[in-house]
């Protein structure tokens, strides 16, 4: 296809241009788009559901951010789908489709710090707030990256756009490192319980480790961390390509290896939520993220200590 050059490419419609100065060599898909949209809009009440019945805020809010963003990007794709000229929707689709599976990431991070204190701290190799600590910080650094190289991609200039282009392939490498060591960690433990046997698992906690419940959700996160991992893997390849590579304009391989597998991650993540699936030990499974706990712990006994003191010296007295 040859391009009406003598048009701007910010003034092209389907009448008066050919695809070859849209984004795309495509015309986005309106009902799949729309499916899609439709499906994570669902899911974002029923996560709003959840957060007002269960208060878990830091998953909920995970969870949140990552919907509210796969809804913008199909948004930008349906508008695409109208006119595939213009910037603005290219942009939105872009940024936000690229970045929302790192908030849904998060969310899964947060689930592994539970599960281990659930288990026993002392079948892990880690403490539970290491998972915590080095994963979300391994996620904002990933999304810092991918979110700086899609706005600056969206600028005119074809220096911006390969600057863009490769802050954002950093951004997405780095995800799919710090999600194959996050997954590389959860087997490692689950081999330690599986070795430990239940003898050595907390007592505590025993009811809910043994649940088929518990079970299912345990294995609803590995659906969800996998899918998100085979997705990073495809928009590497996809960007490596450039914007406008083979993979890149391949709308079936888009919505299979993007959208499909974020639709199950999301789906997993909300249907199996640790609200119920914790059987409400979600804040008895707590955690300290640094010594505070432990020091207001010791100051606690001194004080009931103290207060012993001195009611034995008033006993005394009289």
């Amino acid at each position: 296809m040859k391009g009406n050059f003598t048009i701007p490419d910010n003034l092209c419609t389907l009448q008066t241009c050919t695809l070859a100065q849209a984004h795309f060599t495509y015309l986005p898909n309106l009902g799949g788009n729309a499916f899609y949209a439709a499906w994570f809009g669902l899911l974002a009440v029923v996560q709003i559901l959840l957060l007002v019945r269960y208060r878990i805020w830091g998953y909920s809010v995970a969870m949140l951010g990552g919907l509210i963003l796969e809804i913008l990007g199909y948004v930008g794709r349906i508008q695409m789908h109208f006119n595939p000229f213009t910037k603005n929707p290219f942009a939105m689709y872009l940024v936000c489709l690229t970045i929302a599976p790192a908030f849904l990431g998060a969310a899964v991070y947060l689930c592994l710090s539970r599960i281990v204190v659930v288990y026993g701290e002392n079948l892990s190799r880690f403490k539970p707030r290491t998972y915590t600590l080095v994963f979300i910080v391994c996620d904002v650094i990933s999304l810092l990256l991918q979110a700086s190289g899609g706005a600056i991609a969206s600028g005119s200039g074809s220096n911006s756009v390969n600057t863009g282009k490769n802050l954002m392939l950093a951004g997405l490498i780095f995800q799919v490192v710090a999600t194959l060591l996050f997954m590389t960690a959860c087997a490692e433990f689950a081999w330690r319980v599986h070795q430990a046997g239940l003898d050595e698992c907390d007592p505590n906690h025993v009811g809910l480790t043994n649940s088929r419940l518990f079970h299912v959700f345990l294995w609803g996160l590995a659906a969800a961390i996998s899918c998100i991992f085979t997705r990073s893997v495809y928009r590497v390849a996809e960007l490596s390509q450039g914007f406008h590579g083979s993979l890149a304009n391949q709308e079936v391989t888009f919505m299979i290896l993007e959208g499909a597998m974020i639709f199950i991650a999301a789906g997993s993540q909300t249907l199996l939520h640790p609200g119920y699936c914790f059987q409400g030990s979600w804040d008895a499974a707590d955690f300290s993220l640094g010594p505070s706990e432990k020091i207001d712990i010791k100051e606690d006994v001194a004080v009931s200590d103290m207060n012993t003191i001195v009611d034995s010296g008033e006993s005394e007295n009289k």
